[in-house]
Order: C-alpha cells, then sequence, then structure tokens
C-alpha cells in the first residue's frame, strides 16, 4: 500500500491548516505554510497569498520555496492581477498562459514580471469561509497548461481551493478564538476589579465602624479628587498605601463639607 500518495499529503495539509488555535499563532508564517503545500502538491514552482480587505490588499505571504518570486508576483497585482479577479468574482481563475496573457493585455504589470521570472503559468483559487471573502491563493507554475485530460486540470485548481478553504476557515476560527480570549481577559479583569473594590469597601468600613455604603462613597470620592481609577484607588487601600484622613475627608465633613 502506498502511503506517499497526493491524497494523503493533501490530507496532513488540510489537518495542519486547521491548527490556528495556538498561543504562538502568527498569520504571515500559517500561510507560508498554506503556500508550501501548494507548491510541494502542485509541483509548482511557488505560491503566495494575498490577504484583501475591501477591495484592496492588506497581507502577503509566499512560500519559502522562491518567496522572492511569489512576493514580487503578488506585488505586482496592484493594478490587477488573478489575485483580484478572483476575489472581485469569489470564483476560481483557471489555469493561464502567461505570454498569452501578456499578448492580450491581460494584468500587464504582473505578466510583464511573471515573463521576468520564468513563470508559465498561474491561476488563483478564494480563501472563502461560506459567503466571506478573505483574499486569494496564487500559484506559479513552470509548465504550460495541461489541456488533456480536462479533468486533470481541474484537479490542480480543486487541491489549491481545497487548501485556500482549509486556510480561510482556520483564520476565522483564529480571530473568533482570539476575540472571545480577548473578551474573556476583560470579564474577567472587570470581575477582579470588582473584586478589590468590595474588599477595599470592606476593610474601610470595618476600620471607621460606617457603614458600606458610606465606605464606598469615601473611595468614590477619593478617586474623584485624584482623577484615579476607582479600582487603583481600592488597590491603595488593600495595601495600606491610601492614608485615611485623605480618604475621609469628605466623609466626616472634616475639610470639604458633605457630599
Amino acid at each position: 500500500m502506498r502511503y506517499a500518495t497526493r491524497e494523503i499529503r493533501l490530507a496532513s495539509a488540510l489537518v495542519e491548516a486547521a491548527d490556528t488555535l495556538v498561543e504562538d499563532f502568527e498569520a504571515t508564517r500559517y500561510l507560508q505554510r498554506v503556500s508550501d503545500h501548494c507548491v510541494e502538491l502542485l509541483d509548482a514552482r511557488a505560491a503566495g497569498v494575498m490577504l484583501i480587505d475591501g477591495g484592496r490588499s492588506v497581507s502577503l505571504a509566499a512560500s519559502s520555496r522562491h518567496e522572492r518570486v511569489a512576493l514580487d508576483l503578488l506585488e505586482a497585482q496592484h493594478g490587477g492581477g488573478p489575485c483580484l479577479d478572483s476575489y472581485g468574482s469569489g470564483k476560481a481563475v483557471p489555469p493561464v498562459s502567461i505570454r498569452v496573457a501578456h499578448a492580450a493585455a491581460r494584468w500587464p504589470d504582473f505578466t510583464e514580471r511573471a515573463l521576468r521570472h520564468d513563470i508559465v503559468t498561474t491561476f488563483a483559487v478564494p480563501l472563502r469561509r461560506r459567503e466571506t471573502l478573505l483574499g486569494a491563493l496564487n500559484v506559479f507554475v513552470p509548465t504550460l497548461p495541461d489541456t488533456s485530460p480536462a479533468d486533470e486540470v481541474t484537479s490542480e485548481v480543486q487541491v489549491a481551493q481545497a487548501l485556500a478553504d482549509a486556510a480561510a476557515l482556520g483564520l476565522q476560527n483564529r480571530h473568533t478564538y482570539a476575540r472571545y480570549r480577548t473578551l474573556s481577559g476583560q470579564l474577567q479583569e472587570a470581575l477582579s476589579s470588582r473584586v478589590r473594590i468590595e474588599q477595599a469597601k470592606g476593610m474601610l468600613a470595618e476600620r471607621w465602624s460606617v457603614p458600606a455604603d458610606e465606605a464606598f462613597v469615601a473611595l468614590r470620592q477619593y478617586a474623584r479628587r485624584r482623577r484615579l481609577p476607582l479600582d487603583r484607588v481600592a488597590s491603595a487601600v488593600i495595601e495600606g498605601v491610601a492614608e485615611d484622613a485623605d480618604l475621609r475627608r469628605r466623609t466626616d465633613g472634616s475639610a470639604d463639607g458633605p457630599a
């Protein structure tokens, strides 16, 4: 039984593309790995990903093999190219002969640069998650498009599309994960702040033999006078660095009068 088939390598690449919920995640490095898998699976010269927002390129990542070539070809698409076409339509741009496209004045800047890099064929697929488009994956091939049989051509595009879909899912999962981690952190900090305030209020109420509400008013008025966050004042009380006399200025009416 053969274990080194493209199907098994593709399955492994898809699993890796789904693994984005890690502490040291870095989007450019992640998309480079996706591009590397594309090069290996499709025998391409290079590949790259263009993340697009509002029709404008916002981030580029390229395969480690011929990285400079891939980045140069992605950058050359500011005036048009396979990535922008794929993103604009939400569909794959099938394999295109660079010389034919150049002769037809299709993507002139891109095709001119591709010819200089000896790229013969290119195609692109969208990075999409259902209706959400994130960008495009572009593949650069050193041979002419294979037109016989036709299903072999589409299979190359299908492999690239599977990788692009997995990458889009991985990126969206990462975005959701990061958003909820941030929200969780904010909620935890709010809870911790509330606990500190309640602790400080209780300490002052016990020390001054006053109701808890009166101690809280003292905390709040001190924070306002000093233009400090209430949580910071509570921490100062807990740590014993806030002076009682200053805290009670308004509470007992000794300085500024009643609140």
